[in-house]
């Protein structure tokens, strides 16, 4: 919704979900309605010293236009491509269909048709068809994997095929269950997958629902829940093998594990130059925020959510944030934030100026921000800019094959995003 939509004193989040538009990566939806409108508590001296809260300042260097490809979607919720020179973009609907973006149109027949594994549900409901990434080897293997939570409730990771006479076209018959994890509740269930630089598959999981996280999932290194899994899926082994190299958290941890500490890490993606990781987490009722993993970082890092909400301290009597993992940016709710979407590090050719720049949105205010690090790795000088306020719902950035961006309006959109320096 626009900025200027909102009627003063309206209770926003009431009125997204009045009017659907109110996706599964909302933040504080199980405190209620009402849960960030109020004021929010000072942050200790120690909370602050550990690290100051983000300064966020308005774009002075670039413009930021939209070219629109599509807008005959119906809630899409993420954008990318097969890595296979064929230049299509593969749209990904939440009812559940999987559109094809070739050559300037948006072909009527879907690569992916799951839509009967999802019964019709109320407004707001945030499951459905959440993820898809392409194997490393698809030219080769035909394979792609998809996430989605079905009709019972679970996180379902699924394998597919695609024909080999027709690539437009999936074959919803080869199906294999990579991965299944039960949710405790329809929310938080995160849904991204992403092949990392290493060929293995990352697996983003939220902490299940609820305020806090109630059933204890994101420090609790035997769930999947509130984590990131990194799987090795080209194995022989089936479904999947461990990576050798996967961190080892303890006698009764979940090998699949190379990160806890998550709410709900709705969208993150690897700097192809790189192989950084950018996780943007939801958080709850007072910050957004967004990490950083160096590529050369072994796993078993520690986020720390439900002890942390950004950079903060959720109980300030009794917190410890020490061996915790410090958000680079965050967002306050008490300035209007509500619900960070991530999205890449530009590596495009268009816009040579822009290269290493992180863009990311909140999905409620339509901002759209970049943050780059003027320091080094060992001694990091992080700044978010302003780059547009936009009447966009933000579900998703998306990334093609040449590494340009776009942007993905769940209200039923598609754009690619273009970024030029301002002045001669």
């Amino acid at each position: 919704m626009a900025r200027g939509f909102w009627p003063a004193g309206f209770n926003r989040l009431a009125w997204c979900a009045l009017l659907g538009l109110w996706p599964w990566f909302c933040a504080g939806c199980s405190a209620g309605n009402g849960a960030r409108e109020g004021p929010i508590s000072t942050p200790t001296a120690r909370t602050d010293a550990w690290l100051p809260r983000t300064e966020i300042e308005p774009e002075l260097v670039f413009d930021l236009a939209f070219e629109p490809i599509s807008a005959a979607l119906t809630r899409p919720v993420f954008l990318t491509h097969a890595g296979d020179g064929s230049g299509r973009l593969f749209i990904v609907e939440q009812k559940g269909l999987i559109r094809i973006w070739r050559a300037g149109e948006l072909l009527s027949e879907p690569f992916l048709d799951l839509t009967d594994r999802f019964p019709t549900r109320p407004p707001g409901d945030e499951r459905g068809l959440l993820g898809l990434a392409f194997a490393p080897d698809f030219m080769q293997s035909l394979h792609f994997y998809v996430n989605y939570t079905g009709v019972n409730g679970h996180s379902y990771v699924s394998r597919f095929n695609v024909s080999p006479i027709d690539p437009n076209r999936a074959l919803i018959r080869s199906e294999e269950v990579i991965l299944k994890v039960r949710q405790p509740r329809a929310e938080h269930n995160g849904g991204m997958l992403a092949f990392g630089p290493d060929g293995m598959l990352w697996i983003g999981l939220g902490d299940g629902g609820g305020l806090s996280d109630p059933f204890g999932n994101a420090q609790n290194p035997a769930s999947l829940l509130g984590k990131m899994l990194r799987l090795d899926v080209s194995s022989p082994q089936r479904p999947y093998a461990i990576p050798p190299d996967n961190p080892r958290l303890g006698r009764t941890a979940r090998p699949e594990i190379w990160a806890l500490g998550l709410r709900n890490p709705w969208r993150y993606s690897f700097d192809r130059e790189t192989g950084d990781l950018w996780i943007a987490d939801v958080g709850e009722t007072r910050f957004e925020e967004v990490h950083v993993a160096w590529a050369d970082r072994g796993g078993g890092l520690n986020f720390g959510w439900p002890v942390l909400e950004g950079n903060h301290c959720l109980d300030e009597a009794n917190c410890d944030p020490q061996g915790l993992e410090r958000a680079v940016a965050e967002f306050a709710h008490a300035e209007g934030a509500c619900s960070i979407t991530g999205g890449y590090v530009y590596r495009g050719r268009r816009a040579p100026e822009f290269q290493g720049q992180y863009v990311a949105a909140d999905y409620c205010e339509g901002s759209i921000f970049r943050i780059e690090n003027a320091g080094s790795r060992q001694a990091p000088q992080w700044s978010v800019k302003l780059l547009a306020r936009t009447d966009f719902n933000v579900s998703s950035f998306g990334e093609d094959e040449a590494g340009e961006l776009y942007l993905v309006d769940y209200r039923g959109a598609a754009y690619r995003m273009r970024f030029a320096r301002k002045g001669p």
